[in-house]
């Protein structure tokens, strides 16, 4: 069949031209077409990710003003609207007739007039980008082709750093997912960030902010959320990191809330990914991708103490966009908790900024976007076709009260159900809205979720049934405080969770039971606080660290049976696997009272 690319004659370049042409993808040039007829653009620049495609873009970025250029090589600095610093989960909509509890839906006929009404001509006066790209390694078992179209430079480069161009993958009559974004007149009481999962189609306008623009990103995982439930494998907000053992290196999958620990936990070992990951079993075995090749991650706290990694990309020469941090005069950078002097003056995304204002010099969702291969701890797999092999998956969360920093599942269901699905966790910076409330966030996607978590569910469940090989699942948690509001950990003492995690998993340590799974022992944690970070780890501290609150254990036992009782597709493995739990911890509760400290369980 061949396609007829009339519609596109005269509006996109000659070569472009040519090129769609050779590709023959009769889907791929209708959606075009019907884009630029919605959205009537002045000019259409289609990038097919050669050098000279990226070049145009980034110098389309500074001459528009979305990106200001700074005195590090490489360098540049966006500032998103004051109203626009977040994942806008208000104004995003799944596009279902469904009720689905947890997701924010819009009936789908009435979204798709309003988005098209908003979209009609947002682009006039400006040009339109297209891009062609990959979500997970090229050739692949798990590669999904995806077009992104914005009236957005600054979009574009982002999805450049981020994403693998692919345009050759096109060819034939291919599938793809489709996003079309327009910044619109940035007028935030008309943002809306829509996604039709029946037509794989995101659309976005009025925002400029990447998590609601950058349409590869938290938005395609909506669609490849339902890809993936549908087909029997998992798409999933995790950080791919491979740790040293005594045995080799070892891959683990990490799943925190936004602003939780989960760049930093990635910044341990060799890294695969730090946000996403697509989860495959091949052959009974577990293996993972990252569906991206960049980094957009948070930038208030990094330090060169305790980020070294990130630190060095931030401050040598190389591609990377700041966003929503300060710009000082000298065209240099500043964040808050960078624990360099604070400038006196300079420019952030409200304007003029100086330091009497006593206003945070930057916002606490500001970012950084850069690419993969700028990292001296990149594994040498991040691109493999084939992924990596899963050994564990850790469930982190903000706790504050609760649970204990580490501990390890029973079993597969038991993980999965009692630590993943029972993720509770204090929203962060990263979605508008007051900050450390503690929210309900099963596998940290519940803002990305676009179907019914009981469907969701079995499938999880499903999967790890036909496995051979099963990754053991670990409970990270490195925010809990004491009674006075002090934290008990330091931000280094991760390190040595995740070592405990590796002997669990090579089978070199042996853990106590407990009615939620199995800690660590205290001459096992001194041993690698010893050897680890080269310091003394007490009893006091362990004792305080992993005494169980068994009641408190109880009321989220008994909120999540709740949560899950109440939708209708709930596996009955669910509730379960909950009941046992509760059963278990009503037992120690007869036993020990509201809370049992780790000595005491050995001594029994």
């Amino acid at each position: 069949m061949k396609v007829d690319l009339s519609p596109l004659n005269g509006i996109i370049s000659d070569k472009a031209f040519q090129k769609l042409k050779s590709i023959n993808n009769p889907s791929l040039v209708h959606f075009l077409s019907k884009t630029i007829e919605l959205t009537t653009p002045d000019r259409v620049y289609v990038s097919f990710g050669e050098e000279k495609d990226r070049e145009y873009v980034k110098k389309r970025a500074l001459e528009t003003k979305e990106e200001i250029k700074l005195k590090m090589e490489g360098h540049t600095i966006h500032f998103d609207h004051p109203l626009d610093q977040a994942r806008a989960r208000e104004d995003t909509f799944i596009l279902t007739d469904e009720k689905i509890p947890f997701v924010k839906t819009k009936p789908r006929d009435e979204g798709l007039r309003e988005m098209l009404s908003l979209l009609k001509g947002s682009m006039k006066g400006r040009e339109m980008y297209v891009g062609f790209y990959s979500l997970g390694p090229r050739n692949s078992k798990f590669s999904i082709l995806a077009v992104q179209i914005t009236d957005s430079p600054y979009v574009i480069h982002s999805e450049n750093i981020l994403y693998r161009n692919a345009f050759e993958d096109f060819y034939g009559d291919k599938p793809f997912l489709k996003f079309i974004h327009s910044k619109g007149q940035l007028d935030i009481k008309k943002r809306r960030i829509m996604i039709d999962v029946k037509e794989n189609t995101v659309y976005s306008v009025n925002t400029t902010y990447a998590g609601n623009s950058v349409g590869l990103k938290k938005l395609a995982l909506r669609l490849t959320v339902t890809k993936a439930v549908n087909e029997g494998w998992l798409s999933e907000h995790m950080a791919i990191v491979g740790f040293e053992g005594n045995r080799g290196t070892h891959y683990f999958t990490a799943s925190f809330p936004s602003g939780s620990g989960k760049t930093s936990t990635s910044m341990l070992g060799s890294l695969i990914s730090d946000d996403l990951a697509f989860i495959k079993e091949i052959d009974g075995v577990c293996r993972a991708v990252n569906p991206e090749i960049g980094i957009f991650g948070i930038i208030q706290g990094i330090n060169e103490r305790d980020d070294p990694v990130i630190w060095d990309v931030l401050h040598k020469p190389g591609e990377v966009i700041f966003s929503n941090v300060l710009m000082t005069d000298d065209g240099g950078v500043y964040w808050e908790g960078s624990e360099v002097e604070k400038p006196e003056k300079g420019y952030n995304y409200e304007g003029a900024w100086t330091k009497e204002s006593g206003k945070p010099a930057s916002h606490p969702n500001a970012r950084f976007t850069s690419p993969l291969t700028s990292f001296s701890n990149l594994d040498k797999d991040y691109d493999n076709p084939q992924g990596v092999v899963i050994d564990g998956i850790i469930f982190g969360v903000r706790d504050y009260s609760t649970l204990v920093p580490v501990t390890e599942a029973f079993s597969w269901e038991h993980g999965v159900i009692t630590i993943g699905a029972s993720m509770e966790s204090s929203r962060t910076s990263a979605v508008i809205g007051k900050a450390d409330v503690l929210e309900f966030n099963p596998m940290a996607i519940l803002d990305f979720m676009p179907l019914s978590l009981g469907k969701y569910l079995n499938n999880y469940l499903t999967f790890g049934r036909n496995l051979k090989y099963v990754p053991k699942i670990f409970s990270f948690n490195y925010f809990l405080k004491d009674e006075n509001n002090k934290f008990l950990n330091s931000k280094e003492d991760k390190r040595v969770w995740v070592k405990w995690a590796v002997k669990r998993v090579e089978s070199e340590t042996d853990a106590i039971y407990t009615p939620v799974g199995f800690i660590p022992y205290y001459e096992d944690l001194s041993k690698l606080f010893n050897s680890t970070l080269g310091k003394q780890y007490t009893k006091e501290a362990y004792e305080l660290q992993f005494t169980l609150k068994l009641s408190k254990y109880l009321e989220k036992t008994e909120r999540i049976m709740k949560i899950y009782s109440e939708i209708a597709d709930t596996p009955i493995e669910v509730i379960n696997e909950l009941k046992a739990q509760k059963d278990r911890l009503l037992d120690y509760i007869n036993r020990y009272g509201d809370k049992v400290s780790p000595f005491q369980l050995v001594k029994s």
